[in-house]
């Protein structure tokens, strides 16, 4: 039968799983948290065009590339919990360089030298989130319950994309932008907490370990899988690129909480192709009202919907690379499946500020075009590419 579950069992949230689940919220929150905040701040008090904003945020994505070739050298040849906190320490040092900035009113920084930092916290990011989801909480979990893990784990990720802007938001009015800078700070010492809260069995590195491998990096079966999702969350980052307000997000965060119920009840025993174009029928036609509607109820309507699309849709692409990745390379599918969320949002909020900051219509109708694109490849290509070539 052409569908796919993915079981509940009681045993996997013990301790250790609590701790890195919350672990991958808040060093995720430390992130988000500063998206809706810090091109206002750049644009405001450092003076950049729209267009340096823009690529100053989407500077985060290229850099999460940039340690990926060695993550599989560092975990083997340093201890992974130890690589996974100083990765997030340094993204710590990284987002205080921007306080200091900010507390001694620092302005007119070159433009290099913020695009230097953000390509710099997507990098320690990218290593710090595909260490602690393709090692650490594998190597908690029991052979049989990695599947499940990766799926729960994620959720605790994707709910950070609702929850990151929505207190960034709240901060920055309350008390400022320097207090948003001070609470992702301490998301990511919190987070660093919660890692070493946990023991982790020693194991032996293995022998004649290259430095540059694409092992625990990018599965390079999973392209076509990775293109199309890369499409639909740039369309995602230039949703979040326009709308700034804190509805917005909490509504999202609805969406994700629908997304989750309807995983259990609605698509339980469904045709596989069914959740996701679902998920994205419903993300298409939240746009359409945004585009062609202005009435209140679409404030509340269009982002629940988004979320609830954005929900089912990513939970399912991560069980699809999962499915497609063979023996030993679970690891790798973790990391591509983020690779392509990540930095799809990142580039898309990077596009809306460079290129649509004057014209948010204009943003949500190439957000549009973007996920109209991504449901004809997923319907036409993707998903009998993807039944062909899964290996579980």
């Amino acid at each position: 039968m052409n569908t796919q579950n993915t079981p509940v069992h009681i045993t996997l949230w013990h301790k250790g799983f609590w701790l890195l689940s919350l672990a991958n919220l808040f060093v995720t929150m430390g992130v988000y948290t500063l998206i809706p905040v810090m091109p206002q701040w750049l644009m405001r008090y450092e003076h950049f065009s729209p267009f340096y904003t823009g690529l100053s945020m989407a500077a985060f994505a290229f850099g999460l590339f940039a340690f990926g070739s060695f993550c599989s050298y560092l975990v083997q040849r340093f201890r992974r919990n130890a690589v996974c906190i100083r990765a997030i320490l340094l993204m710590a040092v990284l987002i205080a360089a921007i306080y200091y900035l900010h507390d001694n009113n620092i302005t007119m920084v070159d433009v290099w030298a913020i695009i230097a930092q953000r390509f710099l916290l997507g990098a320690t990011f990218g290593l710090a989130k595909m260490v602690l989801s393709s090692t650490l909480i594998v190597d908690t979990s029991e052979s049989f319950q990695r599947t499940e893990a990766n799926h729960s784990s994620s959720w605790f990720a994707r709910f950070a994309l609702s929850l990151g802007p929505l207190v960034g938001i709240v901060v920055n009015q309350l008390w400022g932008f320097g207090a948003v800078l001070v609470m992702c700070v301490a998301l990511c010492i919190i987070a660093v907490v919660l890692i070493r809260m946990v023991d982790f069995p020693f194991r032996a590195p293995e022998e004649n370990v290259s430095v540059f491998s694409l092992d625990r990096f990018f599965l390079k079966q999973g392209t076509l899988l990775f293109v199309n999702l890369f499409i639909v969350t740039v369309a995602i980052g230039l949703i979040m690129s326009v709308e700034l307000s804190f509805t917005f997000y909490g509504m999202i965060m609805l969406g994700f909480f629908l997304a989750l119920l309807s995983q259990r009840f609605v698509f339980i025993n469904a045709e596989l192709k069914s959740e996701v174009v679902t998920g994205l029928i419903l993300i298409f036609t939240a746009l359409l009202l945004m585009i062609t509607r202005h009435a209140v109820i679409v404030n509340y309507a269009a982002p629940t919907m988004i979320g609830l699309g954005t929900g089912i849709v990513g939970a399912r692409f991560l069980l699809f690379f999962i499915k497609l990745s063979r023996h030993c390379q679970r690891g790798t599918s973790q990391s591509t499946y983020i690779l392509g969320w990540e930095s799809g949002i990142a580039l898309g909020v990077g596009l809306g500020y460079s290129f649509f900051n004057a014209n948010p219509h204009l943003a949500l109708v190439f957000s549009i075009s973007l996920v109209t694109i991504a449901m004809v490849l997923y319907i036409l290509l993707t998903h009998t590419w993807f039944v062909k070539h899964k290996n579980r």
